[in-house]
């Protein structure tokens, strides 16, 4: 893991979730309900990806099949200078597992040290593209902005 660093340019990361509350399109709740590859349950953080199609592909992985209905994504809009730290995939052993022990502790740490905003950390699904992890409880996490929630289309030669 790198030392926290600052965004030299903004950064853009997109977030899907359900907007009837289930599983909040902007929020933590689902990360501090359970546990997941870079938290431990309790942890008040929001897994973003930056990429609108890694985003879909967590989301598919997650559901294993048909997704809730009524999905929407945000479009964050995370400033230049904003704190942040990297995880490579070669700096963690078995990060890509599941329930890799790894890196939960690793996000674990990050989360509880307050160094940083954001973490950016490898898809798995995705493995040359990244995730963005956004501490809610972070100083500089009202400097991030989320865009209106919009609906997904999902293509249904997706589910065949």
């Amino acid at each position: 893991m790198t030392g926290s660093l600052r965004l030299a340019a903004p950064l853009e990361a997109f977030r899907i979730g359900d907007p009837s509350g289930r599983w909040p399109v902007y929020g933590p709740d689902g990360a501090r309900r359970v546990s997941g590859r870079w938290n431990a349950s309790g942890d008040r953080v929001i897994y973003a990806s930056e990429n609108y199609s890694t985003a879909m592909l967590e989301m598919l992985v997650r559901w294993n099949g048909l997704p809730p209905r009524d999905q929407h994504f945000v479009r964050i809009k995370i400033p230049r200078g904003i704190s942040y730290d990297v995880i490579e995939g070669g700096d963690l052993p078995d990060w890509h597992l599941p329930d890799s022990a790894s890196a939960r502790r690793a996000g674990h740490r990050w989360y509880t040290s307050g160094r940083s905003a954001i973490l950016i950390v490898p898809s798995v699904v995705a493995r040359v593209e990244r995730d963005v992890i956004i501490n809610v409880d972070h100083p500089e996490f009202p400097k991030l902005k989320p865009g209106p929630e919009t609906p997904i289309w999902w293509d249904e030669r997706l589910f065949v």
